[in-house]
């Protein structure tokens, strides 16, 4: 059994051997211990091959764990704790400003939350069909049959006498008196063209009724649901065109950093932007609307400008977050009178992340600029957040042993990217701060407490969206 059936009490059966290939030869490159990239030696160490690695500062950023003392960072949030604060800051918002419902078409309500109880405008089905291909027919064998067939979609058929057949296609009106509706494979026609049945059939036999599913008014779904492929599918048989629904939490991501490139490979100094293209599909994954994504640089002014004129309900800002010369988040929040709810976390990677209310109804998540640390900081902080915001339902908590040691950070959580193989979770390597080859190839995060996590050990996981089989893989 997978460690997906696990949670989902779904029995997949064994992997075939050419998956079993595929996934070991892909573990084998990721966790490769003879080819590991310098920094990739947990507890997190810097680097910065792929995002704004450069803007950390000594004092601030994901230091190796020598340089830390658990009064060194007290200010700093347990994890467990910051993911509580986020969700409670969202549900203030949710409480005092009662987020009007919205009336979306079904195209565009994947991912959304019921906000109003899904009734049924009509009894499912609304008539007596034919659940199979076949015959309908009214009283006891052999029939004679009807030159003129019943098919789904079409008026009232007319009334069926005694001893008499028609020929019925799933889905199509049952005629009146119909006793039953024998099906092709149960019937033989003679030469004379008499229906004869080679079981016996019996009354309401394939016979869908109408009411069976549900009647006119009945109550399908409450709210709160979460709108997934099924329930339009539901919604649409019931006859709805549109659903009232827990609108997007709108998203302003501000992506900071003089050194970054849009396109191309690193050069004389510059390292391409990896959060530009990541966060906006992540956050939409999470069930935020991105309504916009700007590249400031390193202006303290131009950040102030952008934070105070947002109206967005949520700000997510890439770097900026700890200390040095142009980190400018913590001025910024300063300067426009924010209220910092979180300063700092005790994770790793991804220490330096905040969140803070910026208006009433708005809040600002800044992540750290390092590429894995700012995943740590949306796990962390954005997911609940926006989750609560567009009351989609927590994700169950579940736990798998680890399949190798997971190393640890004396005093603080370390986010490890794992892969499900089986019914346990391996850890991949490529995991330093400004890594994403390990986060690429994993299906969720292990949990790992301070201290570090041995061999069989069980973790806890946290899904990525596209891994867990939910409705966040619908990135656009």
């Amino acid at each position: 059994m997978t460690a997906r059936s696990l949670r989902t009490g779904e029995n997949t059966g064994p992997a075939e051997d050419a998956d079993e290939f595929d996934v070991e030869e892909a573990l084998a490159l990721v966790r490769n211990d003879h080819d590991r990239a310098p920094g990739d030696h947990p507890p997190a160490a810097g680097g910065t091959s792929a995002g704004h690695g450069p803007r950390h500062t000594p004092g601030h950023g994901d230091r190796p764990p020598t340089a830390h003392r658990p009064d060194a960072h007290h200010k700093a949030t347990p994890w467990p704790e910051a993911r509580a604060t986020a969700a409670r800051a969202a549900r203030a918002v949710t409480r005092g400003a009662r987020r009007a419902p919205v009336s979306v078409r079904l195209d565009d309500a994947l991912g959304l939350t019921l906000a109003a109880p899904l009734d049924a405008l009509t009894d499912l089905p609304s008539f007596d069909t034919s659940a199979m291909d076949g015959w309908a027919v009214s009283g006891p064998g052999p029939w004679s049959v009807r030159d003129e067939g019943v098919l789904a979609g079409h008026a009232e058929p007319a009334p069926l006498a005694d001893g008499e057949a028609a020929r019925i296609a799933t889905g199509a009106r049952i005629p009146a008196d119909t006793t039953g509706v024998l099906r092709s494979e149960h019937g033989q026609l003679d030469e004379k063209g008499r229906l004869h049945a080679t079981r016996e059939v019996a009354h309401g036999q394939d016979i869908r009724p109408r009411g069976q599913e549900c009647r006119s008014g009945d109550q399908l779904l409450p709210p709160g649901t979460l709108v997934t492929p099924a329930v339009l599918g539901l919604a649409a048989a019931a006859g709805y065109d549109t659903l009232t629904a827990v609108p997007r939490p709108r998203v302003d991501v501000l992506v900071l950093g003089d050194e970054l490139l849009t396109e191309g490979t690193p050069r004389g100094g510059l390292i391409r932007d990896a959060l530009g293209p990541m966060l906006p599909p992540w956050l939409r994954a999470l069930g935020a609307e991105v309504t916009a994504v700007r590249r400031l640089g390193d202006s303290a002014e131009a950040l102030h400008q952008a934070v105070g004129g947002s109206t967005a309900d949520v700000i997510v800002t890439t770097g900026g977050t700890a200390a040095g010369p142009v980190d400018h988040v913590h001025p910024t929040l300063v300067r426009i009178g924010a209220e910092l709810l979180v300063d700092g976390v005790k994770v790793r990677p991804g220490h330096p992340m905040l969140l803070a209310r910026t208006k009433e109804n708005q809040h600002l998540v800044g992540l750290p600029g390092n590429p894995l640390a700012a995943v740590s900081g949306l796990l962390t902080l954005a997911e609940p957040l926006l989750r609560t915001l567009a009351a989609r339902p927590a994700p169950e908590p579940y736990t798998l042993p680890l399949r190798d040691e997971a190393h640890g950070h004396p005093y603080d959580t370390r986010l490890v990217p794992v892969v499900l193989r089986g019914d346990s979770a391996v850890p991949l390597h490529y995991n330093g701060p400004a890594m994403l080859r390990g986060i690429a190839a994993a299906d969720a995060l292990a949990v790992v407490p301070p201290g570090g996590a041995r061999s069989g050990q069980e973790a806890e996981l946290l899904d990525l969206p596209w891994a867990s089989a939910g409705i966040g893989v619908c990135f656009t």
